[in-house]
């Protein structure tokens, strides 16, 4: 670090603060500050600091007055800015939107409620250079309220931008639905209904996601605690054909949302629109009953296409993975072995001296209990009487079921010319990559869950942060697969893969980084997390000069980074 004096010709020269540094074998420079305003003493003191000149410590010498964690603030806001979130947001810069982006980047660096966010921005109590960086430091918590509030009001156009950025005409849409639960019980949008995070006792929203073919998030929709999966198809087409001005699309949802009663009356009567799904159990049943799914047809190969009269103008690719056959017969048999063990426990509470279980209402309800819990009622014979109960298992309904294990059969609307039956196959899968943004939104990163707002748009405007948040996260993913413990060469995994129907594959490259722990260049490879734990190193230093008991101008200096470091901020394109 040095200073640096530029002439100008008819103007004073400029006084700069430079950094020299090394990118591969170039030496570059970058500005640091500019110190033209500074008299010729302060300059001539920093000169000498950054000389040696002075004593290291002590009344004259060099103080850091305050550390701020930096780097991993640079890395999140930069690829915000890079991806240009802050314009999608508005295209004018205000207070509301500063305040936005910051809770948007706060959710994927440590997330926390509003009050705890607004005291991690102040001065007094920071906890990194977030609040400086977008200048928000006095912000407080009632603000933040606000701000959620102006930035729901504009999702609208947020999700049309997006949607106008990656999606196009006949492109592949990914949808699919989570819910997650409250802390109270006052929000408007909460009910009861099925919980996926297991807490049946608390009121529950239900949000639904749509993604791009590859999974990057555009819209989402937040809908009561107690709507049904199917109910909320209507909405999204409607969102696709009218506000995103999508005239051709091609609708992936799973089995239990694209029903047969959707597709009859929302998607069918929708020009344009064209979907790929999968055939629940007892309709796969029903087609093997008729013939018309044939066993022998997967004795040389994992998938068939067939038609059917009950899906008229429709294809059915008909498909058996054996590790998945393996694992639903290992889960079944535990499930079964789970279930006889509570029902044996029923069982001997109706024998018992003591405090004997009688009534057949009160051994119904014990037995009903177990069979909720381990969803197995199906597969066994149940007799209850006023003072007796016995179970046993029913060999024929579990053989019935066990024939089908490791079948699935995905349902399009798409014509061969259109897409192939591998195609087919394949994009239902894709499906795995909106699985995966909910976990990411839930539990891993961005921790949706659980809610403390009581107003139904704060609510919106909480999922539309996590959700806008993600976005960010996976791009930064995609850019920093390369050092983090992600297949950053697919291409080769596909080549392993024996056919669409086997499991996906690791490339050799993930397989090695996996197993070494190492980059090819020999960096170590990280989690998305620890990541960010590291970029987090790097800091900005708060510097207090001394000369001769007098108090110099302070000074930021930044922490040199490490070549991993310095290689994550390249492959996201963003100067630190």
């Amino acid at each position: 670090m040095y200073v640096a004096v530029v002439p100008n010709r008819s103007s004073p020269p400029a006084i700069l603060l430079r950094e020299s540094y090394r990118d591969g074998s170039k030496v570059k420079t970058r500005t640091l500050a500019n110190l033209s305003e500074w008299s010729p003493v302060k300059i001539e003191a920093l000169r000498a600091v950054l000389g040696d000149r002075f004593p290291a410590s002590g009344p004259d010498g060099l103080e850091i007055i305050r550390t701020r964690p930096h780097g991993h603030v640079a890395a999140v806001l930069g690829t915000l800015r890079r991806l240009g979130l802050e314009r999608v947001i508005d295209p004018k810069r205000s207070p509301e939107r500063d305040r936005s982006v910051a809770m948007i980047v706060a959710r994927i660096l440590a997330p926390r409620s509003k009050l705890a966010l607004a005291r991690a921005l102040s001065p007094e109590t920071l906890q990194s250079t977030l609040g400086e960086e977008l200048g928000v430091e006095s912000v407080t918590e009632d603000e933040l309220y606000a701000s959620m509030d102006w930035l729901v009001e504009r999702q609208d156009r947020i999700e049309r931008t997006l949607a106008k950025k990656h999606l196009s005409e006949s492109t592949l849409v990914l949808y699919d639905v989570s819910s997650t639960y409250f802390e109270g019980h006052k929000c408007p949008l909460g009910r009861l209904g099925y919980s996926r995070d297991g807490k049946r006792d608390k009121l529950q929203i239900v949000f639904g996601l749509l993604t791009n073919d590859v999974g990057c998030p555009v819209a989402v929709e937040v809908f009561e605690g107690n709507t049904g999966d199917p109910k909320t198809v209507p909405a999204q087409v409607e969102k696709l054909w009218v506000r995103f001005g999508l005239k051709r699309i091609v609708l992936v949802g799973d089995r239990g949302m694209l029903t047969s009663a959707r597709i009859k009356e929302n998607l069918k009567t929708a020009e344009g629109v064209e979907w790929i799904t999968a055939l629940r159990n007892s309709a796969i049943q029903k087609l093997l009953k008729q013939g018309l799914i044939q066993l022998s047809l997967f004795d040389e190969k994992d998938l068939a296409e067939i038609t059917s009269p009950d899906y008229p103008g429709e294809r059915l690719m008909v498909c058996k993975n054996p590790l998945l056959a393996e694992e639903r017969k290992r889960k079944r048999a535990d499930l079964l072995c789970a279930t006889e063990k509570h029902l044996e426990s029923v069982k001997a509470a109706t024998t018992r001296k003591r405090n004997q279980l009688t009534g057949k209402d009160k051994i119904a309800l014990r037995v009903g209990k177990v069979i909720g819990r381990f969803k197995m009622g199906k597969h066994f014979r149940i007799q209850i009487t006023d003072s007796s109960f016995s179970y046993e298992r029913d060999p024929q309904h579990i053989e019935a079921e066990a024939v089908l294990d490791g079948i699935y059969v995905v349902r399009t609307s798409l014509s061969q010319d259109r897409m192939t039956a591998d195609e087919a196959v394949r994009s239902y899968k894709r499906l795995a990559e909106v699985e995966s943004a909910f976990r990411s939104l839930k539990t891993v990163d961005l921790k949706v869950r659980p809610i403390y707002h009581h107003l139904a748009d704060r609510v919106r405007a909480h999922v539309l942060l996590c959700v806008l948040a993600y976005y960010v996260e996976w791009h930064m993913r995609d850019a920093l697969a390369p050092v983090l413990f992600e297949d950053d060469d697919k291409p080769a995994g596909e080549a392993r893969r024996d056919s669409i129907v086997a499991p996906v594959k690791r490339s050799p490259r993930a397989d090695d980084k996996a197993s070494s722990k190492r980059t090819e260049s020999g960096e170590p490879v990280h989690s998305f997390q620890t990541l960010l734990a590291d970029l987090a190193t790097i800091a900005k230093n708060r510097v207090q000069p001394m000369a001769k008991g007098e108090a110099l101008p302070a000074f930021d200096l930044v922490t040199t980074p490490t070549p991993p470091q310095r290689r994550a901020f390249k492959l996201l394109g963003v100067r630190l």
